[in-house]
């Protein structure tokens, strides 16, 4: 078998080599040829009790950095092709033969060779293979981790610079090294984030979807200083400013303030800065003469009476002073003990309200940022939401902000300059040590001192908007996960005053039923009852969803009052409340106009309201995710950032949740991690011209999708295998009869075309989150436990893997199906998990009630149980349905009250999550309620 195969290989690059574009020098034919040889030659399959598959994640292929990316560094790995070195690299003998087959991408797509025929059987009918040009490169690590020294972490970058770019992303993320090494080349290969947290966890030690967007941020960061770098350093050698010194101190640069500090003097001016002006003027060698060699140095003949700042000694002088401070001041050494110095000191910043604003600003505007209008923290302990606030108050011209780094602080640093790092290699005249002494508190004043305060002040505010954003990301997606309410009718309301209430009524399966208005504040709201009445009545309705948006409190208020009465009976009615965020936004949008073209974008929110407790997720995607309003300073943080983490939060949840590929709207199809707006389209033009999608194989048929972004999606699509199975048999019957017609001489010899998706079989392992590159692996895993396909999801299933599980453990099932343990958990929790298991059943439902709670219901010590709307840095907002949001200030949030699965999780509080409180404080005329987390429900 493996040599049949082996024919075909040469043509592979052929057909690839326009794709890797990346490769610089792809491995030759003969070479690849060779090696797959020298591992098929190996009688690997001898003594083999049970067809093994080679594990489909082989993560050592990452850790060891490609050639074509690594370059001359690292071509020692080629030239010695010794057995044991490839032993070591690869961890099997000789299995992995298509681990050869392409250059492009990996994957772990593996056959499973074995003697025995029933085996075979089995994989011919459920792992289908792909076809050769459309395989992507895979490797193999059984162990589950990988050896972290192999050929080390470097990584060739585009552009070199001074540090490594391993090391710098570790040190400014706090992830180990060999993982950042990883994480790097997964995304070069252009891997998305959902697709590597769930499918190569041993390659990244099992870091959650925030913790890789946080290091691909860092990546761009780096890499934007490094691209920047480089164009600086092409534009100074074109103008011949580039010297040894300067192209140092550039390629040390780690971020973008201190590039800008180190071009600052080469940027275009109309004067340039003092050193440059008394460079120009010839006193460069008399500035270098005073720290090489002093004795030497006469200033009094650089004087030229004619000359402007040359005229006097005091001129001289001067400017001698101002090339030795931008000496001091780009001096690397310098810097580095300065800012160690800083960190042992206590920095603070200060804010104040600003002069000019006092006199002539906005009272309203000026009393909400009262807490900073005499304010100082040290720049350690300061929280992220109020450096967020000064930057507003100052944007706003209403604060005046700086940093205050004490006096002791340049006092140690001017004597360490003088004494330690510049003290001159001879003696000073007293005149000259003068001047030694101003440049070194010249430079500290007019140029450090400034850089450090930007530095800080930069760190500050990136740190501040990273954590916004994260916050933004993780509220955003316990949003997205609430769980769904399934196989209810609801009546979604959209309240209103002078407008009256909109009413849409919509089936189980989001379908509008009714459209309505009623007045319910307006004096009418008895005649209106019956008609709510009579609607709920009709359609069965008991589930009310109500907008928090104008008139909510009145309109609830409306109908608790009507329950308590029991009005609605035989009917037991209850309500919930909903965010409305973005409703409107959406209801006047393209999407709601092609999605509901006949009705009136009023009544388009009602309808959007009641699907979001239907399904959170196929709803709110349709919104843009910073009109969903759970975040916090969103209008200040970077929107670039804020969109992509965001974007990618939004991928991560429908990935996560999976899509039934064959009833899933376009909207959310284009959020699939792989797809994007032209892919999703291609799937439902094809699915509207071939029917149904049969199996995950179908979609290489789409246009646009090829073998990397099979790759990324495939794992997060869904098939109904019931609708599947039913399909295929009414394909069959409609092939019976069209044979019988084609018998009897009907002209239909051209209808043809559904032969090939009659001849395609479902997969009953495509309704599973195993991916098909480890199909071959769960057949083998099926076949060692005695199990069917077809009963996936059984309870049977359950026991027959438990059993297998508790006589050998699941690292010696890994081992023995030569796979990890991480990929061997997902094939058991595809295999074990029912039909139709949807994640969000961990995640809390709305909250319905029957009763309503007054503001002046509230003292203190009175238990409560509500539903988180938004969490900060500061503290939590829980609605507890008395139309205003108390918070848990963070303090009040302990581990020991978080469940074990908050922790787990590593999601603490956010929208959605029910908890119990207890009021602490009640502030009547402010509205403000403060609580006390007792337990997350």
């Amino acid at each position: 078998e493996p040599k049949s195969k082996i024919a075909k290989r040469p043509r592979l690059p052929k057909k690839n080599e326009a794709k890797t574009k990346k490769v610089a020098a792809p491995r030759s034919a003969v070479a690849r040829k060779k090696s797959m040889l020298n591992m098929v030659s190996m009688p690997f399959w001898q003594d083999v009790s049970l067809p093994i598959a080679p594990a489909e994640d082989n993560r050592m292929q990452l850790l060891k950095p490609k050639e074509e990316d690594v370059g001359t560094k690292l071509k020692t790995l080629n030239q010695k092709p010794e057995v044991p070195k490839k032993m070591q690299i690869n961890s099997f003998q000789g299995k992995n033969v298509k681990s050869l087959e392409n250059d492009e991408k990996p994957s772990t797509s593996v056959p499973v060779v074995g003697n025995q025929a029933k085996h075979e059987k089995l994989e011919e009918d459920f792992a289908s293979d792909e076809p050769p040009f459309k395989k992507i490169k895979s490797t193999t690590c059984p162990e589950g981790k990988p050896v972290k020294n192999l050929g080390g972490n470097k990584v060739k970058e585009e552009f070199e610079m001074n540090w490594d770019i391993v090391q710098a992303l570790s040190e400014i993320t706090n992830v180990e090294p060999w993982v950042c090494a990883n994480l790097i080349r997964l995304f070069r290969e252009e891997n998305t984030i959902p697709f590597i947290a769930r499918y190569r966890k041993e390659l990244i030690n099992n870091l959650e979807a925030d913790a890789l967007r946080e290091v691909q941020q860092a990546l761009e960061e780096l890499r934007t200083v490094a691209k920047k770098t480089h164009t600086m350093i092409q534009k100074l050698k074109k103008e011949g400013k580039l010297s040894g010194c300067l192209l140092t101190a550039l390629l040390n640069c780690r971020t973008l303030e201190e590039l800008d500090h180190v071009t600052a003097p080469y940027k275009t001016g109309s004067k340039g800065t003092k050193a440059q002006r008394a460079k120009q003027l010839g006193l460069e060698p008399a500035a270098l003469s005073l720290l090489q060699n002093p004795m030497e140095l006469n200033l009094f003949s650089y004087i030229r009476p004619t000359t402007k700042g040359l005229s006097t000694i005091q001129e001289v002088e001067a400017g001698v002073q101002h090339i030795l401070a931008d000496i001091f001041a780009k001096d690397k050494d310098t810097l580095d003990f300065i800012r160690k110095l800083c960190q042992q000191r206590y920095i603070c910043i200060q804010s104040a309200l600003a002069k000019v604003s006092s006199k002539s600003g906005n009272e309203k505007d000026i009393d909400k940022f009262q807490l900073y209008h005499e304010f100082s923290c040290n720049i350690k302990n300061i929280h992220h939401h109020q450096i967020l606030a000064i930057n507003r108050g100052e944007n706003l011209k209403i604060l005046t902000v700086k940093v205050n780094i004490p006096d002791g602080v340049k006092n140690e640093f001017c004597w360490w300059c003088v004494n330690e790092r510049w003290r001159p290699k001879q003696f000073l005249k007293p005149e000259l040590m003068r001047i030694l002494r101003n440049s070194v508190e010249d430079s500290y004043k007019r140029l450090i001192y400034p850089l450090l305060c930007r530095e800080f002040r930069s760190k500050l505010t990136s740190d501040a908007e990273k954590e916004s954003v994260m916050m933004f990301g993780r509220n955003l997606r316990q949003l997205l996960l609430t769980s769904p309410v399934r196989g209810r009718t609801l009546m979604g309301v959209d309240p209103g005053y002078k407008h009256g209430c909109k009413l849409a009524i919509i089936s189980p399966t989001s379908q509008i039923l009714h459209t309505d208005v009623v007045y319910l504040h307006s004096g009418q709201g008895f005649h209106e009852a019956e008609k709510i009445k009579r609607l709920l009545l009709r359609y069965s309705c008991n589930t009310v969803v109500i907008g928090n948006g104008t008139a909510c409190r009145e309109t609830e208020a409306y109908f608790a009052d009507l329950i308590m009465k029991k009005y609605f009976a035989p009917l037991d009615v209850v309500y919930c409340i909903v965010s409305e965020a973005g409703a409107s936004i959406y209801s006047v949008s393209p999407e709601a106009s092609k999605e509901m073209p006949d009705l009136d974008p009023n009544l388009r929110s009602a309808v959007s309201i009641a699907r979001r407790v239907q399904d959170p997720l196929a709803e709110l995607v349709k919104i843009e995710p910073k009109h969903i309003g759970v975040g916090m300073y969103q209008h200040d943080v970077s929107q670039t950032l804020l969109k992509a983490t965001l974007d990618s939060v939004v991928e991560e949840c429908v990935s996560f949740v999976g899509v039934d590929i064959n009833i899933c709207s376009e909207i959310l199809l284009r959020h699939i991690a792989g797809l994007n707006a032209n892919r999703a389209k291609n799937i439902i033009e094809w699915r509207e011209k071939n029917g149904p999608f049969i199996n995950r194989e179908q979609l290489k048929e789409v246009k646009g999708l090829g073998p990397k972004s099979f790759q990324q999606c495939a794992g997060f699509i869904r098939f109904n295998q019931e609708y599947i199975k039913t399909f295929c048999s009414n394909k069959k019957t409609e092939l019976g009869s069209h044979e019988l017609l084609t018998k009897a001489g009907a002209q239909g010899k051209k209808k043809s075309k559904p032969t090939p998706c009659a001849s395609r079989q479902p997969n009953p392992l495509d309704q599973t989150c195993i991916h098909p590159e480890s199909y071959n692996i769960a057949m083998t895993f099926l076949s060692f436990i005695g199990g069917n396909a077809n009963d996936i999801g059984k309870s049977d299933m359950q026991q027959k893997v438990n059993a297998v599980i508790q006589k050998e453990g699941l690292e010696g099932i890994a081992k023995r199906l030569n796979t990890t343990v991480h990929t061997l958990q997902l094939i058991i929790d595809g295999l074990t998990q029912p039909e139709g298991f949807d994640i969000r059943t961990d995640f809390d439902k709305p909250d319905f009630k029957r009763s309503i709670v007054c503001f002046e219901d509230l003292s203190v010590g009175t238990v409560l149980t509500g539903k988180v709307e938004n969490a900060t840095p500061f503290g939590v907002f829980v609605d507890i349905g008395v139309g205003k949001a108390g918070l848990i200030p963070v303090r009040n949030i302990t581990e020991a009250k978080l469940s074990k699965v908050k922790k787990k999780r590593s999601l603490g509080l956010g929208p959605g999550e029910r908890v119990e409180v207890k009021v602490l404080n009640v502030d009547i005329p402010r509205l403000r309620i403060t609580l006390d987390l007792i337990r997350v429900l």
